[in-house]
C-alpha cells in the first residue's frame, strides 16, 4: 500500500522505521506537527519524525491544523491507500479521515478500551496495572473508540517508569503496526468493535497533577514518581523552592518519619509518607542539573525535622 505516516515524537520513530523497511508498503509522505521552540535558546526544531523522514528522503507535511485546505489538497494529490498514525498530537477531522481509501489506523499504547486518551502509559503505571500493551485500531470521530485490528501485551515491571515502558511498547508496537498494514492490504485482517465495558480515560498529566502528596501511602508516591518520569516529572517543595523527584525507591523498614519529614544518612535520603518511608534516589533542584539525592542533601545541609511540602 501507499502510506502516509502521521506522528511527531521520538516514540513514533520505531514504527516509521519499520514501515520504511517493509518490502510490501511504501511510505510516500509523513504528516507531523510544525516545528516548535526547544532548549534555552528557544530555537525552532523539527519533530523527531520530521527529522527521520527527511533523512530518508520522504516528503514531510507540517500543517498547523489537519483541516488546512493546502494540506488536504496535497493529501488528496498523494492519494494514500492508508494512513498509519503513532502519537501525531492533533485531532483529525472527518474531511481528512475520508481521504485514504482504507482510512487512518492508530497505534495506541494500551489494551483498549482501557486508557483511552493522551497518556495511557502514565495512567497504567499510576494505577498500578500489572499488564498493559498496545492496540491498532481504525480511527473514527470518537476518542480512541474505533474498532481494533490487533493487540499485544506487555508486563509492567515493579520499577518501570513511563519512559521505560513506552520505549518497549514503541518497538513492539512497530511490529504490530506493520503486521496490521500487511493484514489490511491482503484482506486477512478485519477490525472488531471495542467492548462497551472496561472503558477508562487517560487525559494528559499536567505539572500540577505531578506534585507529590507525602500524606499518601508510599506505594502511591512511588507510582506517581515512576508515572511522571521522564515527563512532566514528579515534584515537591523544599525551602520554598521546587524540587523535582526524578526517582525514588520503596523502603519498608522505616516507619518512624512523618509525611514529608526528611532523614539523612551518609549514603541515603529518606522521606516519610502516609505509610512507610521512601528513599530519594535522584532529584533536581530548581535551576540546577539532576543529581544524586545524597549529594543534594549534603549540599543543602538538611536540619533535623525539615520537611518536603506536599
Amino acid at each position: 500500500m501507499r502510506l502516509v505516516f502521521a506522528g511527531t515524537p521520538e516514540v513514533a520513530v520505531p514504527a516509521l522505521d519499520a514501515l520504511i523497511a517493509s518490502d510490501r508498503h511504501e511510505v510516500v509522505a509523513v504528516v507531523t506537527r510544525p516545528d516548535a521552540p526547544s532548549g534555552r535558546g528557544r530555537r525552532m526544531v523539527a519533530s523527531p519524525v520530521a527529522e527521520r523522514a527527511e533523512e530518508a528522503g520522504i516528503e514531510v507535511l507540517k500543517p498547523v491544523k489537519p483541516r488546512d485546505e493546502d494540506f488536504l489538497a496535497r493529501l488528496r494529490e498523494i492519494a494514500p491507500d492508508c494512513c498509519p498514525v503513532v502519537a501525531y498530537g492533533a485531532l483529525l477531522p472527518k474531511i481528512a479521515l475520508d481521504v485514504p481509501a482504507r482510512g487512518w489506523v492508530n497505534l495506541h499504547f494500551s489494551l483498549l478500551p482501557a486508557w483511552r486518551g493522551a497518556a495511557p502509559v502514565q495512567h497504567a503505571v499510576l494505577a498500578g496495572d500489572e499488564v498493559t500493551g498496545a492496540a491498532t485500531f481504525q480511527i473514527e470521530q470518537g476518542l480512541d473508540s474505533g474498532p481494533v485490528f490487533g493487540v499485544l501485551t506487555e508486563e509492567i515491571r515493579p520499577t518501570d517508569t513511563s519512559g521505560d515502558l513506552l520505549t518497549r511498547l514503541a518497538f513492539a508496537g512497530a511490529g504490530l503496526l506493520t503486521a496490521t498494514m500487511d493484514g489490511i492490504e491482503d484482506g486477512t485482517l478485519h477490525a472488531v468493535p471495542q467492548p462497551a465495558e472496561g472503558i477508562t480515560l487517560a487525559p494528559k498529566i499536567e505539572v500540577e497533577d505531578a506534585k507529590v502528596d507525602w500524606a499518601a501511602p508510599a506505594l502511591r508516591v512511588d507510582r506517581l514518581v515512576r508515572a511522571c518520569a521522564p515527563a512532566p516529572g514528579a515534584w515537591t517543595v523544599f525551602r520554598d523552592e521546587r524540587l523535582k523527584v526524578m526517582s525514588a525507591a520503596l523502603v519498608t523498614d522505616r516507619v518512624d518519619l512523618e509525611p514529608g519529614e526528611l532523614a539523612v544518612t551518609k549514603k541515603a535520603v529518606y522521606v516519610g509518607t502516609g505509610s512507610h518511608a521512601v528513599e530519594l534516589i535522584w532529584v533536581q533542584p530548581q535551576g540546577k542539573k539532576p543529581m544524586k539525592a545524597a549529594d543534594w542533601a549534603r549540599g543543602v545541609r538538611i536540619e533535623t525535622g525539615e520537611r518536603l511540602a506536599g
